[in-house]
């Protein structure tokens, strides 16, 4: 119940940024995150072989399905053109969390079942490092403008006009590169080029 509600407050806060209602402003901090205060998130750099197992076990299962179900998705949340470097680096880290907090809301009512209980695990404790991250930045600022804008709002739109299964099968084809890019990217802060 506690997931739920921290997933509607940060709908609701990324909705009121995106349309300029008066949330909280974005933060404008331009130096390396990994090394900000409570935040942790340069652990991350790479995960552990067993960790990466449980994610190509969950991404296996899911594909088997998939293909099975002979969807038709026309529209892609994360673009082939997707890439965090483009970002500044404070942007990064509000990027990254949007394009969680949609994977762990899919993956949490996912009809995998139990496959998926390890990667949940760890990318709700990832949230949770980075939550301290975005929160250790600055709160005066700009709000987000340009790409970043662009991806944030593309995200919320996904969820709220995507047919599930596509949004489910666009979150699992995308998790592998959340692991190895966009986590990466973002725990290497300013060494991420």
């Amino acid at each position: 119940m506690a997931g739920v509600c921290m997933l509607v407050l940060v709908l609701m806060l990324m909705t009121a940024v995106l349309t300029g209602t008066g949330a909280g402003p974005v933060p404008r901090h331009h130096r390396a995150l990994p090394g900000a205060r409570g935040c942790h998130i340069a652990q991350y750099k790479s995960l552990s072989p067993g960790e990466r197992l449980a994610f190509k076990n969950a991404m296996d299962a899911f594909e088997e399905s998939f293909w099975l179900k002979n969807h038709t998705c026309r529209s892609r949340p994360f673009p082939r053109t997707w890439d965090l470097r483009q970002l500044q680096v404070w942007e990064r880290p509000v990027a990254l969390e949007a394009e969680l907090n949609l994977t762990l809301r899919v993956l949490a009512n996912s009809s995998l079942g139990d496959v998926l209980d390890r990667p949940l695990g760890t990318l709700s404790h990832i949230h949770s490092e980075l939550q301290a991250c975005v929160a250790a930045q600055p709160t005066e600022g700009p709000r987000p403008r340009g790409r970043l804008h662009q991806w944030l709002r593309r995200l919320l739109e996904a969820q709220e006009e995507e047919p599930w299964g596509c949004l489910e099968a666009s979150v699992m084809f995308n998790l592998f590169r959340l692991l190895t890019k966009d986590l990466t990217c973002v725990a290497s802060g300013d060494l991420c080029v």
